[in-house]
């Protein structure tokens, strides 16, 4: 499944530059390639880097890390709870209060990105269960309809509009 054949009926408008960032290859290889090569790239970031911040309230790349991780997560759960035909609507997260409250600044970058990597390895096996009508499924999130299929490359627009932020304003 390729990202242009999703309509942009089945995602909020806000979703949209992450949808122009998960780019065009089929959802379960891109899964896969993308988190290869954030890994890659973030292990060639020197190591002075990730507890810096470009400006005061900025958070750290290890604090960015972790939010891919927890917004991943929050994504999954969301196209688990859709696909199973779910009617419940799903509320928000404050993404400023989840990385206020994990302590990323302590941990080593290989706990991290091993962290990131079974996550991801959660999120393909989880996409790769859904049949081709669960993955059209549509279901309220953030008060916006959305679906289980534009998740999925949600996921991967976030993980790489972070990556392309680390370039510009970290490094």
């Amino acid at each position: 499944m390729k990202r242009i054949a999703i309509p942009n009926n089945e995602y909020a408008g806000f979703y949209a530059t992450y949808m122009q960032e998960a780019g065009d290859e089929d959802l379960y290889e891109d899964l896969e390639i993308s988190l290869h090569a954030f890994i890659r790239f973030v292990q060639d970031i020197p190591m002075d880097k990730f507890d810096y911040r470009y400006a005061e309230g900025k958070w750290t790349i290890k604090e960015i890390i972790q939010h891919v991780i927890d917004t991943e997560r929050v994504f999954a759960y969301r196209a688990l709870r859709i696909s199973r035909n779910d009617k419940t609507p799903l509320p928000g997260f404050d993404e400023n209060d989840f990385v206020l409250n994990t302590n990323a600044n302590d941990r080593h970058l290989q706990s991290l990105l091993t962290e990131l990597s079974i996550v991801r390895q959660s999120t393909l096996a989880l996409f790769k269960s859904f049949s081709k009508e669960q993955l059209k499924r549509i279901g309220i999130a953030s008060n916006n309809e959305i679906s289980v299929r534009a998740i999925g490359f949600i996921i991967i627009g976030h993980q790489k509009h972070h990556q392309r932020i680390f370039q510009e304003r970290y490094l």
